[in-house]
């Protein structure tokens, strides 16, 4: 599976998805892209969007994009406080469904 990390996920958290073909946003050339923009380039390239933004899913529409959106919160968005949430999101991701929208969350 192909996943793309947002800008705001702190990129140590690619080796926690090594089972996965990961990037971050820099890599893959959408540096500064806005969300729907970025959405709309992802699009076909990459299955999943993995965020810390809880946001996405009422300002951006997936009809018509072919990606999903993981989304990880925890108190801060920190390597330490995101770590935690990697097994429940590894789980996640072997059963997203395309435009699906799962949220993680620390207890």
């Amino acid at each position: 599976m192909k996943l793309l990390l947002d800008e705001c996920v702190t990129r140590h958290l690619k080796r926690e998805f090594a089972t996965h073909e990961v990037h971050t946003v820099e890599e893959a050339g959408f540096k500064g892209l806005e969300n729907g923009n970025l959405l709309r380039a992802a699009s076909g390239r990459y299955d999943v969007l993995i965020t810390v933004d809880r946001n996405l899913p009422y300002q951006q529409n997936l009809t018509g994009l072919e990606i999903s959106i993981l989304i990880l919160s925890a108190k801060r968005n920190s390597y330490v406080r995101l770590k935690p949430l990697i097994p429940q999101a590894l789980n996640a991701l072997a059963t997203i469904k395309s435009r699906e929208i799962i949220l993680i969350q620390s207890k």
